[in-house]
């Protein structure tokens, strides 16, 4: 096959990570923790504002895991959860015993619907006599969720939020950094998000005792003492000084990534804007700022001749790599017996949507050739 592949979301470096890893190397300081870990956290501080902290993790899962650690989630508590979602997202609850509750997505977003959320809400306390313990919507595929009607049911019910914006770095809401909304947020930094560290992520903390609390659970759990005293059960989840000399080097190149993504979303519109049965899913208004992480398109088949499975294998066929969109979670077989609120979004969503490619790396030559497949399994 001539053309070349072209990849969903590939890693791009700066030039500048060498730099930090370098010191890193000619500093003997290889293993978790250390200057660059630092330096990182500090970068992400600033990125944050709204008086954040944050601690860089092994993964956006540890950071999950943490939050609910954080806030006391143990076996017999229940946390509602986006369905429409990565597992990662859901998996934690079960780390800690917990069961999730699956609340459907919204049509504008893709994200959680606040008026499902606050029926399972009232509908958790009426059978089991207890709130729900947090609130995990997230930001798929970098679209903001409504937050500030999330935010308005939580402060409501007294329920702490956690946000899950690991497909979501440098997007906002109303001008505000996804992921400073509520009690916790989580970055993720694996290889093919918006910046990388190879793997790794971060939790965005709303007080430094919640920073100091995370780092204490992330390191074992060791007490101050000058012996190894454990009192809690910790876990080894600190980001190593190297994976952080990477984040340093790519946090230079973020604005660029940024512009980047939301350039290419600009011209699959002007490509398959017209196209009839297909929708690019883009900002619903001015209150939505994306970082378009993947952008994304409904098909509908009725109206394009073709479903997004054929276009997809056609893709395939072109060497063009694309992925369906999350198949919700309250369909997955592992959480077959957990409670869901459910209106029929996402599983329409799931029928019907495509990611296309969007990396640093795919060029303008790039979505012209996309665009071209697509429109020609079109009728």
């Amino acid at each position: 096959m001539s053309d070349k592949k072209i990849l969903l979301c590939l890693a791009h470096m700066s030039g500048q990570e060498m730099k930090y890893i370098q010191e890193a190397f000619d500093t003997n300081w290889v293993v978790p923790l250390g200057p660059n870990v630092d330096a990182f956290e500090v970068d992400l501080e600033h990125l944050c504002g709204e008086g954040k902290h944050v601690v860089v993790l092994s993964s956006g899962t540890a950071a999950i895991h943490l939050a609910l650690v954080n806030l006391g989630v143990s076996r017999g508590d229940e946390v509602i959860c986006q369905s429409m979602t990565f597992s990662a997202s859901a998996n934690p609850i079960t780390y800690q015993g917990a069961t999730p509750v699956f609340v459907d997505s919204e049509r504008d977003s893709w994200n959680m619907d606040p008026n499902l959320l606050e029926e399972a809400i009232k509908d958790r306390i009426a059978k089991t006599g207890r709130k729900p313990k947090a609130i995990i919507p997230v930001y798929l595929y970098g679209m903001p969720a409504r937050i500030d009607d999330i935010m308005e049911i939580a402060h409501r019910y007294e329920i702490p939020v956690v946000e899950d914006s690991a497909e979501a770095f440098g997007s906002r809401y109303r001008g505000r950094l996804c992921g400073t909304f509520g009690k916790f947020g989580i970055m993720s930094f694996n290889g093919n998000k918006m910046i990388t560290t190879s793997g790794g992520g971060a939790l965005i903390c709303s007080d430094e005792a919640s920073k100091k609390k995370t780092m204490f659970y992330a390191t074992q759990s060791r007490e101050p003492m000058p012996y190894y005293l454990h009192k809690e059960i910790g876990y080894n989840y600190r980001m190593s000084n190297i994976c952080a000399g990477i984040g340093r080097g790519q946090m230079t190149v973020l604005e660029e990534h940024l512009a980047h993504h939301r350039h290419l979303c600009d011209r699959y519109v002007e490509l398959l804007g017209n196209a009839e049965g297909i929708m690019v899913h883009t900002n619903p208004d001015e209150r939505y700022d994306s970082n378009y992480w993947l952008n994304t398109i409904l098909v509908e088949p009725d109206k394009a001749g073709v479903d997004y499975d054929a276009i997809r294998q056609h893709l395939q066929d072109c060497n063009i790599e694309s992925r369906p969109l999350w198949k919700p979670m309250h369909t997955q077989p592992v959480f077959s017996g957990a409670p869901a609120y459910v209106n029929g979004v996402s599983e329409e969503l799931f029928a019907k949507g495509l990611c296309l490619p969007s990396g640093p790396c795919v060029s303008d030559e790039d979505v012209e050739r996309v665009c071209r497949e697509i429109l020609a399994c079109c009728k």
